[in-house]
């Protein structure tokens, strides 16, 4: 039976695979546009028009395409490369961040356009909410889509040397919306192999046999791994500079299980059906163990031990009470703070398990090059925040030198924290060394949820005293962190939720007893704002709780109590002596929300019966993670006269291309189109601890701009040489140095330098610590209405002051705490992981875990205040992690504001908000 379908105006004749969906066969043959994010028809990634009618790829059989015309993202433009109309409105909008959803939206969006005006127009573009319905956003929070759609421009051509604090456009923008962009798996690997892993069903087990010969008979199968492949050697799988931040509890393959869906054995096949059907095969013969699940019980004497037999090398805090790490402190006396208050306010506070949820999943592919001394490395494409951090784990896990393995990530589609892992890299190289041949695991939509991490689940106790005219006396913490199987990240975050939580209040008394406990479910990681939020939650609450039993205007409270600029910033945890505040914007942010309610008209047409209110929450955040971030960058000139940037940090969305480019063409005067940018790869500089700890900017970026600045030094006495003109007398221009009229075109000059034996002076090297570091500050209010029939909730208006230092691009910074409020109110609002007694995740799928639409996210009036930082790059400081922060607290406080409830656990959903008024009704409890 023929078989013929129509592609971007080229025909393919090959029969699809039995059951095959069009996503895979489309990607099979390098239309790479088409993104895998759900497989299950939820995030709308995989749009493609079929005869121009916008289907979900993933669940649209290939058979069923037989004869038809698709088109693409990649097909979108003219022939002669100009772009679709909506393509252009999404570059000039800059309607993405990470991009990975983009071509989804284009593909809608130019379907419903080309409806316009047609019959079959039902107006769904007046009605974005239901136009994208079926597609998911997790980086901007959709207004920069809306934007998109209606035709909005914000990106701008700067002229030469101008381009900081300008809204220049990401320099990946037109491969975004064409569908070019090349994320990890977007490459053709000739020979590759496909990895599929073999899960455990139960929460604490050990393996007492695997029997793999029924797998390896297979057809396509070429090797099973299990714990005897794999190397005794124990790690953590969280990525930071200082590997001794984490407790090394972690195996690439145990023969002990501790949650269900803990790797058990991988399976290598040339296909992926095939190593699925491999996995089916092996038979495992465990001893189930006792399980426990709730971290509290697991600290109680009796309970089952889940790393038993481990010692004080792995730098597990105690081992027998499943603690893996714990922190004690106290400044004052509380005792004598609360005898002091004339009001003590005690609250408990739960928040839950969310995932990243980043719609390109984790995976890598792993396979050899040549080199070119003879020989091969192992090369790993993946899709990683941290590159140098992996190449460092995995020489150390395998015995190899550094210039053995590269590491190397292309576009990442998504981080939020989710990929200072290495959750794939170290089993995927383990069958590469194996078989020594290319191979490949990309995790499933429900992997990510039951196989990566999530946020960590918090239980918070808060204890404040305050006298009558609002003063703070004391100030005292318990905080118990779920950090699941395995303590990757577990005592960092726990250290850090305690930090500028506590030091953003002055009180003379503080305490905390703060836990991290292992349980066996899905370990948790590494998620914006890293346990910052979770706690601020809990703070915030409590501050506008004393602020209400005083009678008291909470803002003013906040005012009375905390810290000013060049005070110290003072926490029970100790004092951080490279922790600064270099600029101070919180008394900016403050001052925003109190116009906000000031000119707030909001609730004037809500229905009647409806309850309003309004709620503050705000927060600090260092600019960067302690103990040194490390970042080194190059910049070059090049020989036609155009530079060229080299800096090992990741782009994930997060925009530090954008700014580097925009930091080098101020310094060295020229404009963005002339610069070139190599990132995320080892070979490129000699190391960079990573994208993460908002450190694009503040870090990397500050070496970059150390590199540039140095450039521009040295060309200038360049061409000072070559011309014979005073230094002080040549400046440099977009093209050329004007040497007291004299115009040197920059290729003449690199010319010049080679020929006068100045090679070196062409390139320059900038280096960064991450030390000094500053604060960040932000604030986040709302105006909400409830209708107390059903426990639905409206927002009515959303506004966010950032105190983000000198903003090096208003759009892409705009961007970063739109996506984080966003971010933020899914959390707050209905986000959850679900666990069973089992500790199995119940929600591993978008439909069952429910992520942001569009109809739910606000649009949020984002102010920026007037701040210049003494330590960032040219005053700015970081702004990717710290606006999801005050979010969930300003929200519980317009909550307790509108319904007199005080809401302590997150999320609260619709349901949990109707029933406490129900009970508050009936009489029944608070």
């Amino acid at each position: 039976m023929s078989y013929e379908l129509h592609v971007n105006g080229r025909t393919s004749e090959e029969q699809p695979r039995a059951g095959q969906c069009l996503r895979t066969y489309l990607r099979e043959r390098g239309w790479f546009g088409v993104k895998k994010g759900c497989d299950a028809g939820d995030c709308g990634a995989c749009t493609v028009h079929v005869d121009g009618e916008p289907v979900h790829s993933c669940l649209y059989p290939a058979a069923r395409a037989a004869g038809r015309t698709v088109t693409t993202v990649e097909g979108l433009a003219a022939p002669d490369g100009e772009l679709h109309p909506v393509q252009r409105k999404f570059l000039d909008a800059q309607g993405y961040q990470c991009g990975f959803c983009t071509a989804g939206f284009l593909m809608t969006t130019a379907a419903l356009e080309a409806e316009r005006g047609t019959g079959h127009d039902d107006g769904k573009l007046d009605d974005l909410p239901r136009a994208f319905k079926g597609n998911l956003c997790r980086c901007t929070g959709y207004r920069a889509i809306e934007d998109a759609v209606q035709g909005v421009r914000h990106t701008e051509r700067p002229c030469a040397g101008q381009a900081v604090g300008r809204n220049v456009g990401a320099p990946a923008g037109p491969q975004i919306v064409t569908g070019t962009a090349r994320y990890t798996f977007d490459t053709e690997v000739p020979g590759l192999l496909h990895m599929k892993l073999l899960r455990s069903p139960h929460p604490h087990a050990r393996i007492l046999a695997i029997d793999t010969a029924a797998a390896l008979r297979v057809p396509g199968v070429v090797a099973v791994l299990t714990h005897e492949d794999a190397p005794d050697t124990l790690y953590s799988s969280a990525r930071h500079e200082h590997p001794t931040e984490d407790p090394d509890d972690t195996r690439v393959l145990d023969d002990v299980v501790r949650y269900v869906g803990q790797r058990v054995a991988a399976v290598v096949a040339d296909g992926e059906q095939a190593a699925e059907e491999g996995c089916r095969r092996i038979e495992v013969t465990y001893e189930v163990l006792p399980h426990v699940t709730d971290p509290e019980e697991a600290m109680r004497p009796g309970a089952p031990v889940i790393h038993a037999g481990k010692g004080p090398e792995v730098r597990i805090a105690r081992v027998a009470d499943n603690v893996a790490g714990e922190v004690h402190g106290e400044t004052g006396s509380v005792e004598d703070g609360f005898a002091e208050a004339d009001i003590v306010h005690e609250e408990m506070f739960r928040t839950q398990r969310v995932q990243h949820a980043s719609l390109e999943t984790h995976g890598c592919v792993a396979y050899f090059e040549p080199k070119e001394d003879g020989g091969e490395r192992l090369t790993v494409r993946s899709s990683t925040q941290t590159p140098f951090l992996t190449r460092r784990a995995l020489c150390a896990l395998y015995g190899l030198p550094e210039d053995e393995v590269r590491v190397v990530a292309g576009r990442v589609g998504g981080g939020f924290g989710g990929k200072q892992e290495m959750l794939t890299e170290d089993i995927v190289t383990l069958a590469a060394l194996r078989l020594r041949r290319p191979v490949k695991l990309e995790y499933t939509r429900a992997e990510q949820f039951y196989g990566a991490t999530t946020r960590h689940p918090f239980l918070i106790g808060v204890k404040a005293g305050v006298r009558r005219d609002g003063t703070l006396t004391a100030l005292q913490m318990r905080v118990v962190s779920n950090t699941g199987a395995y303590g990757n990240h577990g005592p960092a975050v726990m250290f850090h939720s305690v930090g500028e939580s506590f030091a953003v209040y002055r009180a003379p008394h503080k305490k905390v007893d703060a836990y991290s406990v292992y349980t066996n479910v899905v370990p948790a990681g590494a998620f914006r704002g890293y346990g910052l939020g979770q706690v601020t939650f809990a703070v915030e609450s409590v501050m506008d709780e004393l602020a209400r039993r005083l009678g008291m205007d909470p803002l003013v409270f906040r005012e009375k109590n905390i810290i000013g600029s060049g005070e110290a910033m003072i926490s029970p945890i100790g004092e951080e002596e490279d922790l600064h505040i270099a600029s101070y914007g919180l008394d900016q942010c403050l001052s925003v929300v109190r116009r906000a309610i000031a000119e707030d008209r909001s609730a004037d047409d809500v229905p009647e019966g409806w309850l309003t209110g309004q709620g503050t929450g705000m927060a600090m955040i260092a600019t960067g993670p302690p103990g040194g971030h490390y970042a080194d960058a190059r910049v070059s000139l090049l020989a036609d006269g155009t530079y060229d940037i080299a800096v090992g940090t990741a782009e994930f969305g997060n925009g530090t291309t954008t700014v580097h480019k925009q930091l080098t063409a101020g310094a060295l005067n020229t404009t963005e189109d002339r610069i070139a940018i190599r990132q995320s790869d080892t070979d490129v500089v000699r190391h960079d601890t990573g994208a993460f700890g908002s450190a694009g900017t503040v870090v990397a970026g500050k070496a970059v701009l150390l590199a540039a600045t140095s450039l521009e030094q040295r060309l200038r006495t360049l061409a000072a040489r070559h011309t014979g003109v005073a230094r002080h007398l040549c400046v440099l221009g977009a093209e050329s140095v004007d040497c007291a009229g004299r115009l040197v075109t920059l290729k003449e000059l690199y010319e010049a330098g080679h020929a006068l034996g100045a090679a070196d002076e062409l390139a320059a090297d900038g280096h960064w610590g991450g030390s000094p570091r500053s604060v960040a500050f932000n604030a986040q209010w709302f105006r909400i209405a409830v209708d107390p029939g059903t426990g639905e909730i409206r927002i009515l208006r959303s506004v966010h002051a950032a105190d983000a230092g000198k903003v090096m691009n208003p759009m892409q910074c705009r961007g970063q705490v739109e996506g984080g409020v966003a971010q933020a109110l899914g959390a707050t609002l209905f986000e959850t992981v679900r666990v069973d007694d089992r500790g199995e995740v119940t929600t591993a799928a978008f439909r069952r875990y429910r992520l942001p639409q569009y109809a739910d996210v606000p649009r949020t009036e984002v102010h920026f205040t007037e701040t210049s930082d003494s330590i960032g790059p040219l005053g700015a400081k970081s702004m990717s992690e710290s606006p999801f922060n005050p979010v969930a607290p300003a929200f519980a406080n317009a909550l307790r504001d509108a319904t007199g409830i005080r809401f302590t656990e997150l999320p609260v959903t619709r349901d949990r908000v109707w029933l406490a008024l129900n009970r508050r009704a009936e009489g029944v409890g608070r």
